[in-house]
Formats: C-alpha cells, sequence, structure tokens
C-alpha cells in the first residue's frame, strides 16, 4: 500500500535530520517540505504546529518524532 508521506522540516534541525534518515532507512519515500520556503510554513501553521519535523502520513499528523508511533501507523 502506498502512503503519501510529507515532512515538514528546517534547516540544521537535528530531529528533521532524524526522521528523514529513519524514512529513507525504512524504504519509504516522502516529500520533504522546508519551511523557508513561505507556502510550506503556512501549510504547516494552518495545521496548528509550532515546531519541526511535523509528520503527515496520509492525513494523519505527527507533532513529534514519536518512532513507536510512527511505526504502529506504519505497520496497521
Amino acid at each position: 500500500m502506498q502512503m503519501n508521506i510529507e515532512i515538514y522540516t528546517q534547516d540544521d534541525c537535528p530531529p528533521c535530520t532524524f526522521v528523514k534518515q529513519y524514512f529513507t532507512n525504512k524504504g519509504y519515500a516522502f516529500i520533504e517540505k522546508n519551511i523557508k520556503h513561505i507556502p510550506y510554513k503556512i501549510e504547516m501553521i494552518d495545521y496548528n504546529a509550532m515546531s519541526t519535523p511535523l509528520i503527515k502520513i496520509d492525513d494523519t499528523l505527527f507533532y513529534q518524532p514519536d518512532i513507536e508511533k510512527i511505526e504502529a501507523y506504519l505497520n496497521a
């Protein structure tokens, strides 16, 4: 099953780097949306997120890089 994964990131963000590496290592394709680009920043704020990384898998939002919750979702 193909999932739509988007990760809202910013430069010099160790948790962002960690999350991107996690999805890469697991073989999941994702779209990175760096919030230095204003449209992505506005999208992130519209999701009531105030920090990166914000992870969106299909229509589910993860406001923290909680790998246990993310894996539970991916394996469901």
